[in-house]
């Protein structure tokens, strides 16, 4: 049994990264993406050297999630984005996926304030992402041979202040 209470999270950006989490990060990316899901694709697509990498290791420092936090204008002109959110096969079914996007979102605001959120869901996911507060937007596509769907998570606006 996989327990949540025994990880540590470390979220850097690209630049200060060691050798070693990079591995890490390109070793499950790579399992998961292009493995598992049999989908070639090009995984290294430039955008890793703005991002912000999320790393979620478990009691044996094994790398168990990931996801990476995107500036605005990297991979959508007017949204922050979240993307090649992972989790290893081992621990699937765990809490590890909503604790990965648990921390994801909260990094988000650490470095971003309170900006709206664009992720391109895989769609068997809606249900998923749509309980952290995302909201699919348009019809769904393909994307590398596999169903998506673009998801918008608007900032919370405060009370209003009646005067």
């Amino acid at each position: 049994m996989h327990d949540t209470t025994h990880t540590h999270i470390i979220c850097k950006h690209f630049k200060d990264l060691s050798t070693t989490e990079l591995y890490n990060i390109i070793k499950l990316r790579i399992q998961v993406f292009c493995v598992e899901q049999n989908c070639p694709y090009q995984d290294a697509d430039g955008k890793d050297f703005e991002s912000w990498h999320l790393m979620i290791y478990d009691a044996d420092n094994i790398l168990i999630a990931y996801s990476r936090i995107l500036p605005k204008g990297v991979s959508y002109p007017e949204y922050v984005s979240i993307g090649r959110i992972v989790t290893a096969e081992s621990v699937r079914m765990h809490g590890f996926g909503k604790l990965l996007m648990q921390e994801s979102l909260k990094q988000t605001t650490a470095l971003f304030g309170n900006a709206p959120i664009k992720i391109s869901a895989q769609a068997y996911l809606r249900k998923f992402y749509t309980s952290f507060g995302f909201v699919a937007t348009g019809e769904e596509y393909i994307e590398d041979h596999i169903p998506h769907i673009g998801m918008v998570k608007l900032p919370i606006q405060p009370p209003h202040q009646g005067s």
